[in-house]
């Protein structure tokens, strides 16, 4: 007698995938995959924080170890808004503290030429000093990593296109809710 798995199960596996946000199978595989989503970005957060501190001996977080690649990316100065639109951000006073710890670690200066009203930031030589470290101990403890995955290119590409689209879902579910959000209620 052969059985089927059960609902939310996949053959061959005993495990149990329904939680209270899934009940259909498309459901189940959205939450699983917002489950990941929330450890490899606490992974890749504590990542960059930890290769950052190996390359700096600084204590920044990963969040801000972002923003100063970003301010370093083409090699062209940035203002706030243009850093946090590149990290999908739009909690600003948090990309502004880490412009403020990044100045204050002398990895980051005003443009040169910006106004009051344009603020840009750049990177410092001490800036790009230590980004070039963070790429080479990135290549040589991440890239290595990655590179040991079959067809890891191509897995790399699919991830990177899927996790764009979503993002653009979720961001599209946010206005959604945005727009029908129900008004605050005094408690």
């Amino acid at each position: 007698m052969t059985t089927r798995p059960r609902r939310g199960a996949r053959e061959g596996d005993d495990l149990d995938r329904h939680w209270h946000l899934a009940h259909t199978e498309h459901e189940i595989a959205v939450t699983e995959l917002e489950y990941s989503l929330f450890r490899v970005s606490e992974a890749f957060l504590r990542w960059q924080a930890e290769c950052f501190m190996a390359a700096s001996a600084k204590a920044l977080s990963g969040a801000d170890n972002g923003v100063l690649h970003v301010i370093r990316m083409k090699e062209r100065p940035k203002g706030i808004t243009e850093i946090a639109r590149l990290l999908n951000r739009d909690d600003i006073a948090n990309v502004q503290y880490s412009i403020r710890k990044l100045s204050a670690a002398g990895l980051i200066e005003r443009g040169v030429g910006a106004s009051s009203k344009n603020v840009t930031y750049q990177v410092t030589e001490a800036g790009r000093e230590v980004t070039e470290r963070y790429a080479a101990l990135r290549r040589r403890l991440l890239i290595e990593l990655t590179q040991s995955v079959a067809d890891s290119d191509q897995q790399l590409e699919e991830a990177s296109r899927l996790l764009n689209l979503m993002t653009g879902i979720y961001d599209q579910a946010a206005r959604d809710a945005a727009t029908h959000r129900a008004p605050a209620r005094d408690e």
